[in-house]
This record gives C-alpha cells, sequence and structure tokens, in this order.
C-alpha cells in the first residue's frame, strides 16, 4: 500500500502544475483523498480533498486556483495548481483521508513533491 507523488517543479509567480498520486496496494476510489502541504519551517497544512463521490472542499487560500480530480480506472489523485504564489511553495503530499484525516500523523501519505515559486 503506497502513494506516489509526481509532478512538482520550480515555475514563476503566475504559472501553472499539475500533481499525480498514484495510488497502489488499495481501490483509491473507496475513499476520501486529500492533498496536504508542508512549507520550509511550518507545519502540515491541509490543502484540498474529494470524497469518493467527487465532492470536493479547498482550503481559503487556494479556492478558485488550485483543483482536485481523481481518474478511479487510473488509481490516480490530481490537483492542477493555477495563478501559483510564492507562498504556495511547498513540499505537496498526497493522503489517504478526508480533510481531518489527512493530517493524523499515522494517515497513508507519499512522499511527496516538491513545488517552488520564485521568480
Amino acid at each position: 500500500v503506497q502513494l506516489v507523488e509526481s509532478g512538482g517543479g520550480v515555475v514563476q509567480p503566475g504559472g501553472s502544475l499539475r500533481l499525480s498520486c498514484q495510488a497502489s496496494g488499495f481501490k483509491m476510489g473507496l475513499w476520501h483523498m486529500s492533498w496536504v502541504r508542508q512549507a520550509p519551517g511550518k507545519g502540515l497544512e491541509w490543502v484540498s480533498s474529494i470524497s469518493s463521490s467527487q465532492f470536493t472542499g479547498y482550503q481559503d487560500s487556494v479556492q478558485g486556483r488550485f483543483t482536485i480530480s481523481r481518474d478511479n480506472s487510473k488509481n490516480t489523485l490530481y490537483l492542477q495548481l493555477n495563478s501559483l504564489k510564492t507562498e504556495d511553495t511547498a513540499m505537496y503530499y498526497c493522503a489517504r483521508g478526508d480533510r481531518t484525516a489527512s493530517l493524523y500523523a499515522s494517515s497513508l501519505r507519499g512522499q511527496g513533491t516538491q513545488v517552488t515559486v520564485t521568480s
């Protein structure tokens, strides 16, 4: 059972990235899934979640700029990041669980993918 993120990189403010998270060992479609992030020197922060029935939720600071989606046939979770800001710089992790569970120390998370927004 594991999650593997990809798609991070270095972009300028206003740029875009698409993060992917490949799940293995379990059927992702049966679970709430989330993205969380950790900026340098800060704690883990919830970003967005999607339920098994495709309901979505976003942190206020990313609402309207980020879009979470899932392709259950590919067991893959996505996060489209648009209009990136320097304060979005962080390590991004996908996590199994809803907004609350995704932040538990015991939650299943991947190794992360780094997003750096800099001019």
